[in-house]
């Protein structure tokens, strides 16, 4: 069997929207994605590009919109691959050129969107472009057709699905930008965009072979996405009576989601399979250990939509069960786990949560303890190759059904590691600035028995004792050894919550004053209940931070069951 023949070669746009190509956007492709922050960039750069000289076009420097990857033998008919962005806004924008200049420049227009029928040629009437099926009609009637432009204004934005709504606003973003410059720069952008304006066209004439240059150019950089190379992958093989069902599942979660979270599930779940740090690119080892393709129906059904399901549940934590208390618990733990600072946690949480969706009971104790390791990893600042060791295993133990509660379990955390954890909780807390704000909002939240509410747009730590008191204040009568000082000022039991912002002057004041005029609110309710406790304190001496110190430590304790 002979290579596929591949071809780059560079057109100007007149020669693109021509008889040599008619473009269809197959329907596994995600929906026409560009806001009007890219159509907007698109129509300046080309504007300015432009410039407001008088100079023949044909003098002009060649303006280059980069390439597109197209299934194409000898026949014009071309499926995109890689490039439906680019042409659709391209369109669009001819479209509403049309509407702007004279009806003879129109009419030359008009060849560009839509080919007559040809009794000569033998070809039937045709579009230049023809967008997937759910946005073909709308976008033919309201884009390509003339006249359409005017019927755009009637349209609700918010009724439309984010394609339509996407196609309405560029085309009436451009109709306002181009009504700004002069009917000759118009003809004059026409002509440029038509001769000036090139695209290289990388065609090739199977699937396979298509892709390949796809998954290539992603490689190097430019503007692809993982999951539209995965979504040609695995969509496109499925058979067409089935294609559709597939398309609308695969798209339904990737809104869902969200196109950066939706890029994120597919890295989790390459983790899920590989058990490893990633060694080389993700979609080369999703395809080498995953292996979506074999059976991308299954693939789709038992895997993706899945842990889809709970990937979005977690990060959402809007986890539903008939058991609405234990519901209730599992989202306070989805809460607490967002905030640790690396996700390497979800590849097990999300496999966990899939495989025992319907059973509340298994997940409150398994995110419990999931929230209690993920937590002592961040305090004990594992490195990523630890925690990647650390969830590969426990990704191992839940698929072989292992006793997760066993003490040697990954899950669990041994002892050497738990007396660990008491050491750091017991030092210098305030300077470890990343698991600071996290252990005292933990620990809050076990001081209020589970009730706190966090829904403050700020929220600081602060100091009781001041890190800087002044010479005559009352801070150095209570602590006048500047050793004992620099042991106590940055622990655990001389810090509280606020929120609001730090105000410098304020945290140097006398003990009384400052309870009076900065740890309390100006409705004299304090929302935290660490800082409610020095509040009603009446001094603030060694002996009551000596104190303050082991009850808050030992409430940590009990909250991430610690010895040592």
């Amino acid at each position: 069997m002979s290579p596929a023949k591949i071809q780059a070669t560079e057109y100007p746009i007149y020669d693109i929207f021509s008889a040599k190509f008619v473009f269809t956007i197959p329907l596994y492709q995600r929906p026409y994605a560009w806001t009007t922050e890219q159509a907007g960039e698109l129509i300046e750069d080309l504007i300015t590009f432009l410039g407001d000289g008088n100079e023949p076009i044909d003098d002009l420097n060649p303006y280059f919109l980069g390439s597109i990857v197209l299934i194409k033998g000898d026949n014009p008919g071309a499926e995109i691959v890689d490039g439906q962005q680019r042409l659709s806004t391209l369109t669009i924008l001819l479209a509403v050129l049309r509407t702007l200049v004279s009806p003879d420049y129109a009419t030359g227009l008009t060849k560009l969107l839509y080919e007559e029928r040809d009794l000569l040629r033998g070809t039937p009437p045709r579009y230049r472009l023809t967008l997937a099926k759910r946005d073909a009609d709308f976008f033919k009637n309201n884009i390509q057709d003339e006249g359409g432009i005017s019927k755009l204004e009637a349209f609700d934005s918010a009724q439309l699905s984010d394609s339509r709504k996407n196609i309405k606003e560029n085309a009436l973003l451009f109709l306002k930008r181009l009504k700004d410059i002069s009917d000759y720069q118009r003809v004059r952008l026409l002509q440029f965009i038509s001769t000036r304006c090139f695209l290289v066209v990388v065609a090739t004439p199977d699937l396979d072979s298509a892709y390949r240059i796809f998954s290539v150019l992603n490689d190097r950089g430019l503007d692809l996405s993982l999951t539209d190379i995965l979504k040609g992958e695995i969509i496109g093989p499925i058979p067409d009576i089935q294609k559709e069902t597939y398309t609308s599942k695969w798209e339904a979660i990737e809104s869902d989601l969200g196109r950066d979270a939706f890029r994120d599930l597919f890295s989790h779940i390459r983790m899920i399979y590989r058990k490893a740090k990633l060694g080389e690119s993700v979609i080369k080892e999703i395809r080498e250990y995953v292996k979506p393709s074999a059976n991308p129906q299954h693939f789709v059904d038992a895997k993706l939509c899945p842990l889809s399901d709970a990937f979005y549940d977690i990060k959402t934590a809007t986890y539903i069960s008939i058991n609405a208390e234990r519901a209730a618990e599992i989202n306070t733990l989805f809460k607490w786990l967002i905030q640790i600072d690396n996700s390497d946690w979800i590849p097990p949480a999300i496999l966990y949560l899939s495989c025992y969706n319907n059973a509340p009971e298994k997940l409150v104790k398994f995110f419990t303890d999931l929230e209690r390791l993920a937590a002592g990893m961040m305090i004990m600042r594992a490195n990523i190759g630890e925690r990647i060791g650390r969830y590969s295993k426990l990704l191992s133990a839940i698929e072989a059904e292992a006793d997760l509660y066993a003490p040697k379990s990954p899950l669990q955390l041994t002892p050497e590691e738990q007396t660990n954890i008491v050491k750091i909780l017991d030092g210098d807390l305030y300077s470890m600035q990343k698991i600071r704000l996290y252990v005292l909002l933990r620990l809050d939240t076990a001081l209020a028995d589970g009730s706190a509410s966090y829904n403050f747009p700020i929220i600081t730590v602060e100091h009781v004792l001041p890190q800087n008191p002044a010479d005559n204040s009352q801070w150095l009568q209570w602590f006048s050894d500047d050793k004992e000082r620099g042991n106590y000022v940055h622990r655990l039991g001389n810090l509280v919550l606020l929120s609001r912002r730090k105000n410098s002057e304020a945290q140097n004041y006398d003990f009384d004053v400052k309870k009076n005029k900065y740890f309390k609110t100006s409705s004299g309710i304090c929302p935290f209940a660490l800082t409610t406790q020095v509040l009603n304190e009446d001094k603030w001496t060694p002996q009551k931070l000596e104190k303050r110190q082991k009850d808050l430590l030992d409430v940590l304790k009990e909250v991430w069951r610690l010895e040592g």
